[in-house]
């Protein structure tokens, strides 16, 4: 579960690309073979897309592995999961599996059911050509050969030009744009940007007329790459800030300079807290007192590939705490002992276990210790004098604790076995960061629930999944619990 949560195949601040995918292949062959019904279950849990699709690919290509009942449970799962994925990530898979010459009845039964979902083949047809044309081939759909309803699909894919017109307004309208300028607007935004290319039309006019036809995630891209490349003294790009996810929000904020964040402070701090109260939901001040321990070290960089990515989550994790933790009842702790979160920026090593001394400590004498050798704190907020023992600890790192080396660890501990035996105070540390060799996320202790993190609007239900990581839950609670999110996943009864 953490694996498949936070692994995406891609240079890690400590791992290449190599690495990861190594790692991940071997870990799903692993568990596949050994659990595969709970492999199988993993598709009704909040794991990312790529190991979905590695998931749904495994289990298509050892069918011959299942028993009859794990089958039909496998189909009803892959059918689920797949209508939530991207279209060019499901596109993608078909690829996949034609190459790996899979193409068993259930397979092909399951793209067709997929393709027949499809809202607008015709749109499909001019957004995701290749895909579509290799999905069709495949599965040997009739309107490869031209006939059927979806023939003029299918002279589109496999006979381009031979049609003066089509019926289609999309399909027209990609045979209008080869020589009409105004046909471009009509078509799908990355159609149309080759089509613009081609016709020399201004990058400004061009966004004007896609807007329309942009969608929310296009629009975002294309926001945050005009407002990345925006030269000083250049008017601000509109960058609709009340549609962002929250971890996409963080990054976004993130991007920016130092000038910018404190010019737009109050625009800024007020959307990252209105995005954490719509992740937060019915959840928003239940959690009692709340303390955080943040990471914010170098490491929280990130890669070229997934830049600043755990600094972000940690950005927005720090928002969504504050909301979930009841009125006034929230500390959060960075680990460079930074006090304004909105200029936070990787710096330093990682003194978790400093930090988590002044999360647990009550009365808050000691006040926040600052990094060793680090930066001045930023801002003016005050520590917390006179605050109670949490009712949770939440840690938001990699893992990585090296100032000094093991504290974090050492400090939890004991504080678990000798200050908080009866566990008044909830300990959870979250990871976003995949360890290639320890085929999970870093842990910082045996008895600390870890759970591996993506987008900080996952919290709450990690919360609740954390706790089989503890050891203190047996294997029929878990599959108890897979049960139930398998049958509410699939809309039937069903068992991993």
């Amino acid at each position: 579960m953490n694996a498949a949560i936070t692994a995406t195949g891609q240079r890690e601040f400590r791992s290449d690309a190599d690495e990861q995918r190594l790692s991940l292949e071997f870990l799903h062959t692993y568990v596949r073979v050994n659990y595969r019904r709970v492999y199988a279950a993993s598709l009704a849990l909040d794991i990312n897309h790529h190991n979905a699709a590695l998931i749904v690919r495994g289990l298509l290509e050892t069918a011959g592995e299942a028993s009859p009942e794990e089958r039909r449970t496998e189909g009803r799962l892959i059918a689920a999961r797949l209508a939530l994925l991207p279209p060019p990530r499901v596109y993608r898979l078909f690829g996949e599996l034609r190459r790996a010459k899979v193409n068993n009845r259930r397979t092909r039964a399951i793209m067709r059911d997929w393709l027949a979902a499809r809202p607008d083949l015709g749109h499909d047809a001019v957004k995701y050509r290749t895909g579509l044309k290799t999905a069709v081939r495949h599965i040997h759909l009739p309107c490869a050969d031209g006939s059927g309803p979806s023939a003029e699909i299918g002279a589109f894919l496999f006979r381009p030009g031979r049609l003066r017109r089509y019926e289609h307004g999309m399909l027209d309208a990609w045979r209008r744009a080869h020589y009409e300028q105004g046909a471009v607007s009509e078509l799908p935004f990355t159609v149309a940007e080759g089509f613009a290319g081609r016709h020399g039309m201004k990058r400004e006019v061009f966004l004007k007329r896609a807007a329309p036809r942009m969608t929310r995630l296009e629009r975002l891209r294309t926001q945050e790459a005009q407002a990345a490349v925006r030269r000083p003294g250049s008017p601000v790009v509109d960058v609709d800030l009340t549609v962002m996810p929250l971890t996409r929000l963080a990054l976004y904020v993130l991007s920016l300079g130092f000038e910018q964040r404190a010019e737009r402070r109050a625009e800024l701090t007020g959307a990252l807290r209105a995005a954490a109260r719509r992740a937060a939901g019915a959840h928003a001040g239940s959690w009692g007192r709340v303390h955080a321990v943040l990471d914010d070290s170098f490491s929280s960089s990130g890669s070229g590939q997934k830049r600043r990515r755990p600094l972000a989550v940690a950005l927005a994790c720090h928002h969504l705490l504050e909301v979930l933790a009841a009125p006034g009842a929230y500390r959060g702790l960075w680990t460079s002992g930074a006090r304004d979160a909105l200029l936070v920026r990787p710096w330093g090593p990682t003194p978790l276990g400093m930090r988590i001394l002044d999360a647990l400590e009550s009365g808050g004498c000691r006040g926040d210790r600052a990094a060793p050798g680090g930066p001045e704190a930023i801002g003016t907020t005050p520590s917390s004098p006179g605050a109670a023992v949490p009712d949770r600890l939440v840690i938001v790192s990699d893992g990585w604790d090296n100032a000094p080396a093991g504290l974090a660890g050492e400090v939890l501990r004991v504080w678990r076995q000798r200050l908080d035996p009866a566990r008044r105070t909830a300990v959870v540390h979250v990871n976003p960061v995949y360890d290639t060799a320890g085929f999970d996320v870093r842990r910082l202790a045996a008895g600390v629930a870890t759970a591996g993190i993506r987008d900080a609007e996952d919290l709450p239900a990690l919360v609740e999944i954390a706790r089989f990581a503890e050891g203190r839950s047996g294997p029929e609670e878990l599959s108890a619990y897979l049960d139930r999110r398998v049958a509410r996943f699939t809309g039937v009864g069903g068992g991993a």
